[in-house]
């Protein structure tokens, strides 16, 4: 296991300007904001930028199949489906992969084939699911097929699973008893009996032995995954990302569109429609980093070879500065690339942004971007000469291209 007190990692800080755009809307439909320096700032939320760079990264950049996994509520028929290509019949597959979903994500009420919350889950993980199920004696499967039958789908809507302690009145245990259905609680206590060992050695190993992650579930490693049902499965991020902000002030505008009605006669007047919604523009500061021990130990990357977390590394450091998050890109279109980056790589401790920098707002009548990147180098001088912090590389990019940067970076990867 890695030691946070001598971190190896490396860091990525990025100034980018996005023109008309609403990359990340809030509850309003509004783009997200935050108050930073006594003054309101254009924000995009660190999620929605992650998004963006598990898509980029697994869309465009992975030619390995090291980022297959993919986050879903509908996971259970990719069980199933695995289960059916094992020669399980089709209605057992069904019930066994549900059983499973709800040991790890709990059956939404409302839907059959979902559950409550998402799970991050990769093509090799669904194949080691399918198959400690496949492999479950004969009275397991058919304790679960029929457990699975039997339960009061509408109870399942309580989340503490209290049903067999609410003793308010007679009549409803009576209806219980009559009708036979399991309750929510009765129910989740026979999947985990039956399930919790298996899966904890499927993912763990014997005696709590620690695997590793597949070799298509890097983005897993990166990203990690919470499992509040069984830690067995639980992951955490080997990255580690900020809210991108604005250097400056920024207020949001409103935009008032029309469109026009095709077919309307010629004597009429007026728009088809009209309505309204919210934009900002601004120049981001982006921060972003990896932390390299944890990426390579054994509940993370550590079964792959040293090229092949290379690889992982170069796809991540290109999606993550490439990326930018799609939303409204067909109306506004707020594509743009970065126009400074800055790459570390720290021996050891903690990985720091350099947002101090704009905590006073940039204010300049020649644009944003001068400014800010000079102010994003004088605070890492500033760091450098009041704390000491060293670096065993750093390089920039527009000081050499793309390439050559990710080359610098990866040839660090541990």
């Amino acid at each position: 296991m890695f030691k946070e007190d001598i971190m190896r990692h490396l860091e990525v800080h990025i100034i980018q300007s996005v023109p008309v755009a609403c990359l990340n809307r809030d509850d309003l439909n509004s783009p997200k904001t935050a108050i930073f320096g006594g003054v309101q700032r254009a924000r995009v939320s660190s999620q929605s930028w992650k998004r963006a760079i598990r898509e980029m990264a697994r869309k465009q950049f992975d030619n390995e199949g090291q980022f297959r996994a993919e986050r879903s509520r509908l996971f259970a028929a990719k069980i199933s489906s695995e289960l059916r290509k094992l020669a399980e019949a089709e209605e057992t597959a069904n019930a066994l992969a549900l059983c499973a979903g709800h040991y790890l994500a709990k059956l939404d009420p409302k839907h059959e084939a979902r559950v409550k919350t998402l799970m991050f889950l990769s093509p090799l993980e669904y194949e080691i699911l399918a198959k400690l199920l496949f492999s479950l004696s004969d009275e397991d499967k058919k304790k679960l097929v029929g457990a699975f039958r039997s339960v009061d789908r509408e109870k399942l809507a309580d989340d503490d699973g209290n049903q067999d302690n609410d003793t308010s009145s007679k009549e409803s245990s009576k209806k219980k008893k009559d009708d036979k259905k399991l309750s929510a609680s009765q129910f989740e206590g026979l999947v985990a009996k039956i399930l919790k060992n298996p899966i904890e050695k499927a993912f763990k190993g014997e005696k709590g032995k620690v695997k590793g992650l597949p070799k298509d579930a890097a983005d897993i490693a990166l990203f990690g995954r919470m499992v509040a049902n069984d830690h067995s499965l639980t992951v955490e991020a080997a990255s580690m990302f900020s809210h991108a902000l604005s250097t400056h002030k920024v207020d949001n505008e409103i935009d008032f569109f029309s469109a026009v009605d095709d077919l309307q006669p010629r004597g009429e007047s007026g728009a088809g429609m009209t309505s309204t919604l919210e934009f900002n523009s601004a120049t981001y500061y982006r921060f972003a980093a990896l932390n390299l021990d944890m990426l390579a130990d054994e509940e993370h990357l550590g079964t792959m070879t040293h090229e092949e977390r290379r690889k992982v590394v170069h796809t991540f450091l290109k999606a993550t500065i490439m990326a930018i998050p799609g939303a409204r890109k067909n109306t506004m279109n707020g594509n743009t690339l970065p126009v400074y980056v800055l790459g570390v790589v720290r021996e050891r401790g903690h990985p720091i942004q350099l947002v101090n920098a704009f905590e006073t707002p940039v204010r300049s009548s020649q644009g944003y971007v001068s400014k800010s990147i000079e102010l994003l180098k004088s605070e890492y001088s500033r760091l450098e000469k009041t704390w000491g912090i060293t670096a065993q590389l750093r390089q920039e990019i527009p000081d050499m291209n793309l390439q050559t940067f990710l080359d610098g970076m990866v040839s660090h990867v541990i």
